[in-house]
């Protein structure tokens, strides 16, 4: 069975699997063929005005997941976003990529949690 699994960028050894990064900017010191994108999901991400607000900052992350949920509520790339891991899983397993430091206070762990839900 196939699964979603969340792993940072600079992690050493991934798994294999579909690669999607979910930042929106492009993580420093990885180069293209390194990542070996098969989707960068740069629509899904927080927006700018959100990331700059949050600022990886752990006692404003509630809010922030909050926040974010709502932006992926009612974010139109969404569901073409959903559709593109669903039909990813049917061949292997996706590796949701990020670059934040903080492993537990990060978009992508919120988004993790989404998709969980929803696929």
């Amino acid at each position: 069975m196939t699964k979603l699994i969340l792993k940072r960028i600079y992690d050493k050894d991934l798994p294999d699997g579909y690669r999607v990064l979910v930042d929106r900017l492009w993580p420093r010191g990885i180069s293209k063929v390194r990542a070996a994108l098969d989707l960068w999901a740069k629509e899904i991400a927080p927006t700018a005005e959100l990331r700059k607000w949050f600022g990886h900052d752990p006692e404003k992350y509630s809010e922030f997941k909050s926040k974010y949920l709502d932006e992926i509520n009612n974010n139109p790339y969404t569901a073409e976003f959903l559709q593109n891991l669903k039909d990813a899983l049917q061949k292997q397993d996706v590796l949701i990529l990020y670059s934040a430091k903080d492993e537990e206070h990060n978009d992508a762990v919120v988004l993790m949690e989404y998709l969980n839900s929803k696929i």
